[in-house]
């Protein structure tokens, strides 16, 4: 072996050990039998040296599995790699256990699944020994410690209440590493990718069971590597190349498909976890599973409970989580997803109804993303009965905390309307002032999403809607009159500095809010609030109330929308009035952010109302426009000149620039960047 591959993989540094190991694999194609032979006898001695550097011991177990897995080495060398792999198990180095479990799975690969025979007491038991922590002990003092480190962190801001041990327990419990059950659990899974099909006659309910109590153990790290041994596990049913013609066949060649309710029940609870982590190794190991089957037939009986939460990951905030299952998605129902959700329409219904009243608010989220979905793409046969429950469920999410929960539920409401007008006419009285509080949210994106709605509205319900929508715009423009001249765009903030850029909310230290309450992944990134009901973290009641400014910007998106529907010109034109006041009135703080809506929809209305109708009050807007392009605020600023370029566009650049020249001939300095000098 050569002596500087040597010192490199048994290196300090990670990049030093990662090339070694690719040279040493390209070392061991070129060498004959005999330069094998001293290769094997190198790494023995390696293994059987005493040395406290772990580094050595890491570079010894990396060199026998690249020779275990080039196919070359001998079973003699093997057995005795066998020994010292088994020891290293429970190594005080993890990189140390992860390598030995890897080269007990390349033995199993080298050898044949009988090895698993051999050492499967030893890898279970340590499983089983290492579920629960013992940190009170000898050799656990260092966790004492750590604890002890995060009791006192807790409890360093002055505003924090005391912690006790037991709280950080806890803490400690559901976060932390777990030593050798991760590493043990790692070698489990190595050993079964090596034993392949062959790992089939060691699947008995022992081993099911314990591998299931890490599927719902507490710490998510546990959770999250116990499905990704599934997902390994899963993988090893099919046999390459076999034809399972009849279920009874498949009963016995495949330990997994005997097992499925079983898994079925456990990958259910992945898809459903907290974690987002936790989410995604629950659907690696549940795609695996759908495709070992070999057939539609042998897979339908597990559609029920999981096409329900595969359907809904696709629209799961974490990314990862959310493309791996529309990949998923698409790998199991070839393209056919429509049709398997009508089929189980019953489930998925029940399924979405349930996530609403998750604790989790991306959870929650996606519900009503899919609730929506339900109404625009399933064949209204099939979900019309379902319509009545559907939108009980949006009530709810309506006052949610969460404000992507209460956009999506809007939104959702807006599709369900158009696809069943009839089925939902009689919740309009419940619904108009749910839509309206939207209008007028605090969140931007909010108020969007209500304008899409209550267009839908209108498409569905036609002249018996447009008395409410219209006055409702006329309302929010005249409203504006009593908007106070100073007002804070988010009353529930601090007033203090912010911590590392991160708002606080004035009752954050109020302990009685944040008391046993549940922990979610910190990937978060919407606030974690409780349902619009009693209780939670936070109440809806103590959101910021709405102010007259909030309700005009709502409506201008609302009038842009509206202008799209011809039966509504003539009444949309006679608004344009109102907005071109509502402009003018700059007394209040938030002026710039409501003309910066205004300059956004100004394009979208004008090609909504058309050029002739439009080209009537386009003086009436030219001096709020430009009175953007000159503001400080550089989205505003930005917002006006863009609105300005297109609708020189649209209405063409003659006309534009005769009537700004008749109107006030400063203005024109502001078509020079994009339309060339002006003329005077």
């Amino acid at each position: 072996m050569s002596a500087e591959i040597q010192q490199q993989l048994c290196s300090s540094a990670k990049l030093d050990r990662d090339k070694a190991y690719v040279d040493l694999q390209s070392l061991i194609t070129s060498l004959d039998e005999e330069g094998i032979e001293d290769l094997q006898s190198d790494f023995i001695r390696l293994l059987g040296q005493v040395t406290d550097k772990w580094e050595t011991r890491h570079g010894a177990l990396s060199g026998c599995k690249a020779l275990l897995d080039s196919n070359k080495s001998s079973d003699d060398f093997a057995i005795e790699v066998l020994d010292h792999a088994l020891q290293s198990l429970d190594d005080t180095e993890f990189r140390v256990r992860i390598v030995a479990g890897e080269v007990l799975g390349a033995l199993c690969r080298t050898l044949g699944p009988q090895i698993y025979g051999r050492i499967k007491s030893q890898i279970l038991e340590g499983i089983r020994s290492n579920l629960e922590r013992q940190p009170i002990t000898e050799s656990g003092m260092m966790e004492q410690e750590n604890m002890e480190k995060l009791v006192e962190k807790l409890s360093s801001s002055p505003s924090s209440p005391r912690r006790t041990s037991s709280d950080a327990a806890q803490i400690f419990h559901d976060t932390a590493g777990w030593k050798s059950l991760e590493t043990y659990m790692k070698c489990l899974q190595s050993v079964i990718e090596g034993c392949g099909y062959g790992f089939n006659e060691f699947v008995d309910q022992e081993l099911l069971d314990l591998i299931f109590s890490a599927l719902v153990h507490t710490n998510r790290f546990v959770r999250e590597t116990g499905y990704y041994v599934c997902a390994s596990l899963v993988g090893c049913g099919a046999k390459a190349g076999s034809e399972l013609d009849s279920e009874a066949k498949l009963t016995e060649e495949n330990a997994i498909y005997r097992h499925g309710h079983q898994f079925t029940k456990y990958l259910s609870l992945g898809l459903a976890d907290n974690w987002s982590q936790v989410r995604l190794a629950s659907s690696v190991a549940t795609r695996k599973f759908f495709l070992s089957l070999p057939t539609e037939e042998t897979r339908q009986k597990f559609y029920p409970l999981l096409i329900p939460r595969m359907c809904l990951n696709r629209y799961y905030m974490a990314e990862g989580v959310r493309i791996y299952s529309q990949e998923t998605w698409r790998l199991v129902t070839q393209g056919t997803g429509k049709s398997y959700v009508e089929q189980y329409i019953d489930n998925v219904v029940d399924y979405y109804i349930q996530a609403t009243d998750s604790n989790n608010h991306a959870v929650r989220e996606a519900a009503c993303a899919c609730i929506a979905e339900l109404g625009s793409k399933i064949d209204i046969s099939a979900a019309s009965h379902h319509v009545p429950r559907l939108l009980e469920t949006l009530f709810i999410c309506f006052n949610d905390d969460s404000w992507p929960v209460r956009d999506a539920a809007c939104v959702a409401c807006g599709n369900f309307i158009l696809c069943f007008p009839e089925e939902s006419r009689h919740e309009l009285p419940s619904l108009y002032p749910l839509f309206f509080n939207n209008l007028q949210d605090n969140i931007s994106s909010v108020r969007q999403g209500a304008a899409i709605a209550l267009v839908n509205v209108v498409k569905a319900y036609g002249e018996s809607s447009y008395e409410t929508v219209l006055g409702k715009v006329k309302e929010g423009f005249e409203g504006l009159e009593n908007q106070p001249a100073t007002s804070e765009k988010y009353g529930g903030m601090d007033k203090g500095p912010a911590t590392y850029s991160v708002a606080k909310q004035l009752r954050d230290n109020d302990m009685d809010l944040h008391t046993d309450k549940q922990m979610y992944s910190c990937g978060s990134l919407a606030p974690k609030m409780g349902r619009g009901r009693d209780g939670g973290c936070m109440d809806h009641k103590f959101r910021k109330p709405p102010e007259p400014w909030e309700l005009a910007d709502g409506c201008v998106h609302l009038m842009a929308e509206l202008s799209h529907i011809a039966a509504l010109g003539s009444a949309i034109t006679k608004l344009m009035p109102l907005l071109a006041k509502a402009c003018s009135k700059r007394h209040y703080t938030h002026h710039l952010n409501f003309l910066e809506t205004v300059c956004k929809q100004l394009p979208n209305l004008a090609k909504g109302l058309g050029k002739r109708s439009f080209k009537l009050f386009l003086e009436s807007f030219l001096e709020p426009i430009c009175y953007s392009i000159e503001s400080d605020n550089i989205l505003t600023s930005t917002a006006g000149s863009q609105c300005l370029a297109e609708l020189t566009t649209f209405i063409g650049e003659g006309i534009m620039r005769g009537r700004i020249e008749q109107y006030d001939p400063r203005y024109l300095d502001y078509l020079q960047p994009s339309f060339g000098p002006p003329h005077h």
